[in-house]
């Protein structure tokens, strides 16, 4: 996963991405569900729900600033 240490954890960019790809596409994924029927709308956030997890327990890579 690739993070911008110089970037203030707390901002996100002009574009409303946060800098990290899974997480950008998770967003994406759930911002788009309002276009879906609503049955599937319980499938999107239960995957969304599990790729953020996974996002937030992986590790960081050596030299990657960690949060406060």
């Amino acid at each position: 996963m690739e993070r911008d240490s110089e970037r203030d954890p707390d901002s996100t960019a002009d574009d409303g991405s946060t800098g990290v790809a899974e997480v950008d596409q998770v967003l994406a994924d759930v911002a788009a569900v309002s276009g879906t029927p609503v049955a599937g709308h319980v499938a999107v956030f239960e995957r969304a729900h599990e790729q953020l997890r996974r996002a937030l327990d992986a590790q960081p890579e050596p030299g990657q600033q960690q949060g406060a």
